[in-house]
């Protein structure tokens, strides 16, 4: 394994965030306080399953932040590439596919675990926040990160223009976040829109995530595990299958 390779992607990618490194802070520190804001004094009820409910948001919360940022952040860093022409000169280096996805997505990832642990540490201000589990809680917030990284990495080879990075990230993953559980649980829904969340994959992270926090959540944490554990595979499968017949790549 060439680790010089993959150092000197990883290294590059981190380099052209730090450059705006204020503003990737800011912006998530900002959004959390507003949400603790908002929703704190909005809702009617305090406490859910004896879990205070400023609380109760914060892993859905973390999880909303974190699924558009690793997918934001993978997208642009293998699209940029392939708009400027560079591309090229990573194909033709002596770097496996496996070496330049580790570069890329090791980065996106690295951004999206700091983004969540400052949000994290944000969340403390707000709320008295306790942790059952802290290194499941690690776990799988670099198993996400990871995860969606992969997948950012994946759209960031479909799109033919920077219109379409946002696509996927505004018009799926957002939706499907904000009813993925984020700010309710799924007792609250009619029995048949319970069901039908059932079919949200978001709905297996933000529980998983919740059941690190409080030990407790709608889906059993074997199930969430699973979910994105296979999520990550079909992922890596079309990863695979883009470098093996070089699609977007090469032409």
């Amino acid at each position: 394994m060439n680790l010089y390779a993959v150092a000197s992607i990883y290294n590059f990618e981190m380099a052209r965030w730090k450059r705006t490194v204020l503003g990737s802070i800011a912006s998530p520190v900002i959004s959390t306080s507003l949400y603790f804001v908002v929703f704190g004094a909005a809702m009617t009820f305090n406490e859910i399953e004896g879990v205070p409910y400023g609380a109760f948001i914060v892993p859905g919360l973390i999880m909303l932040m974190l699924l558009t940022q690793s997918v934001s952040n993978a997208s642009f860093g293998i699209y940029f590439p392939r708009f400027s022409g560079t591309i090229y000169e990573i194909l033709s280096a002596p770097v496996s596919p496996f070496e330049v996805v580790a570069g890329y997505v090791g980065a996106a990832a690295t951004k999206s675990i700091i983004l969540g642990l400052l949000v994290l540490a944000t969340s403390f201000f707000f709320v008295s926040l306790r942790i059952e589990h802290p290194i499941w809680m690690l776990a799988f917030l670099v198993l996400t990160s990871v995860t969606f990284s992969l997948f950012g990495f994946v759209i960031g080879i479909w799109a033919d223009s920077f219109e379409k990075l946002q696509v996927i990230p505004l018009l799926v993953i957002t939706p499907l976040t904000f009813l993925g559980g984020t700010f309710y649980p799924l007792k609250v829904l009619p029995p048949f829109w319970q069901t039908v969340s059932l079919f949200n994959p978001v709905v297996y992270l933000v529980n998983g995530f919740r059941w690190t926090f409080f030990g407790t959540a709608d889906v059993s944490i074997q199930m969430s595990a699973g979910a994105t554990v296979g999520f990550m595979v079909a992922c890596l499968a079309i990863i695979w299958w883009i470098f093996r017949t070089g699609y977007r790549l090469k032409n």
